[in-house]
Formats: structure tokens, sequence, C-alpha cells
């Protein structure tokens, strides 16, 4: 396959010899597998998310940190150069939460390398050494949709014990791999202490397992293992060993705990509203 203009960077500049074929085109970014040697990636190549909203762009960004007070003062007047530098933090936002969670031993993608607004990572592969696929073209038995649910399910609290929100997780973005579900797509991933919609967004990204496994394993649809993990991290009780049991009891004099409870349904219209822009 002929390279893309952005990935030729790459060729002239030795990370990869060359392109094998195009994974996925989504609204933010293009999956390419490529070659180096004998070993197989995949390379990210980011477009400029012109289709987020100025309100989901303000939560997810809220409280990143810019290392140049040039691009932080351009980012805040909202100049030229301050929205190249937003949309270039947002990229590198992936690339260090990937990172991140890598060393925490969060089951995501391993990164190899970022250059160009290019990103190169593990591909995850299925059983026959083929890319893997979501959950979402995946169907399920009871027993596995709950052996996957109580995965993934681990996986979220060892990001929150990591400092990290996925933000947007769904069935659209994990990859079931030959030895279990892979997260994927992270550059809106948030700090957990440090951004006020945190708590909303952790709470949604549970809510899309519950809901999706559900479909398969019914007996999932009752539980709150959302809030539990919410009020045990605040708490400061969560740890990657933590039993949950799906079962929580707000308390009464819980008021932020109460006010994000109510937001539950507003953080289902907006996955509602996400799919229908993703044509879902």
């Amino acid at each position: 396959m002929k390279a893309p203009q952005r990935l030729q960077a790459l060729i002239e500049e030795g990370l990869i010899d060359s392109v094998v074929r195009q994974l996925m085109s989504g609204k933010e970014a293009q999956v390419f597998v490529v070659r180096q040697g004998d070993d197989t990636f995949c390379a990210k190549i980011y477009k400029e998310a012109t289709h987020r909203s100025f309100r989901q762009a303000v939560d997810y960004t809220e409280n990143r940190k810019v290392k140049n007070s040039r691009q932080a003062r351009a980012m805040a007047k909202g100049t030229r150069f301050g929205r190249q530098a937003q949309e270039e933090a947002w990229q590198s936002a992936e690339v260090d939460a990937l990172y991140r969670l890598a060393a925490a031993g969060v089951r995501v993608p391993k990164p190899l390398n970022f250059y160009e607004g290019v990103l190169l990572m593990e591909l995850v592969a299925d059983e026959a050494g083929d890319a893997a696929p979501r959950l979402n073209d995946v169907a399920f038995s009871a027993d596995e949709a709950r052996q996957h649910h109580t995965t993934l399910l681990a996986e979220v609290v060892r990001m929150l014990c990591a400092g990290v929100v996925h933000g947007d997780l769904s069935e659209f973005n994990i990859l079931l791999a030959a030895d279990g579900p892979v997260i994927i797509d992270l550059p809106q991933a948030v700090d957990a202490a440090g951004n006020n919609h945190a708590a909303r967004m952790l709470l949604r990204d549970v809510d899309n397992l519950r809901s999706f496994f559900g479909r398969f394993c019914p007996a999932l649809l009752p539980t709150a293992y959302g809030p539990e993990i919410w009020h045990l991290y605040t708490k400061g009780m969560l740890s990657q060993d933590t039993p949950l049991t799906g079962r929580f009891v707000p308390d009464a004099h819980s008021v932020d705990l109460q006010a994000v409870l109510r937001e539950i349904e507003d953080t289902r219209l907006e996955e509602q509203d996400r799919r229908l822009r993703m044509g879902l």
C-alpha cells in the first residue's frame, strides 16, 4: 500500500518501513497497520477534531496543564496558534495517558513513539493474529459477558487508582484480544482528582459497560458499580484489590455524590447524542 503523506515522514525517519493497510477511519483519527522489519504495529494519525463541541472540549480539558506559558496564554485567548496548541495538547494527552496506564498495568496498547502527530503503538491481535475486533462486533454468552464485565471493572478501578478516568469508555473503544479486553482511544482521558467532571464521566463509563454486557447477562442491569467505585475513591478506600459488590446505598450527608447521581440520566442522554453523531 502507498504510504499516506502523514506516514511518509515516519518512513523517512526510519521509524517504520512500510504501510500494510488501513485498519480504521473515524472522525478523530485514521489507524494503519505498519511494519518495521519483522514487527507489525499500529499508526494512529490524528485528525483535527472539529466535531467536538465547545462544552465537550471544556469538560475534558479542564485542569490540563501546558508547560509552555506562551501556549497557555494563546489557548486562553483562542488565537490561531492557541487552537493549534490546544489540538496538540489533546493529542499528546492520549500519549501521556497510555504511558501512564501501561506503567500501572492497565490493559491498553503499548505506546511506542509519537512523531509529527502520529502515534505508533502495539497492534492488539486476536487468537489468529489478526487485528482484534471491537466488543460491539462480538456476541457473548451470559457467562462470557459477566467475566468480561468483571475484567473491565477491574481495569476501570486500576485506571482510577492511577488517577485517570477514560471519559468515553464503551463497547466501541474496547478491543477483544486473544487474552481478553484491551482499552483504546484515550485522547479525552481526564485527571480524576483535578477535573470537576471526572465523577460524571466515571459513572457514564461504568454505566456503558453495564448496559452493553447487560444485553447478554440481564443480571448485571440492576448493579450500581459506578457509584460504589466513586464513593470508595473519594473516601480513600479504593485499591486494586478492593472487593466490589455492585450495590450502593447513598449517604444522605454525601451532598456531592447525590448531585452526581442525579446526573446519571443526563449522561445517558449524552451517550445517545454521541452515538447519533458517530452514526452508530
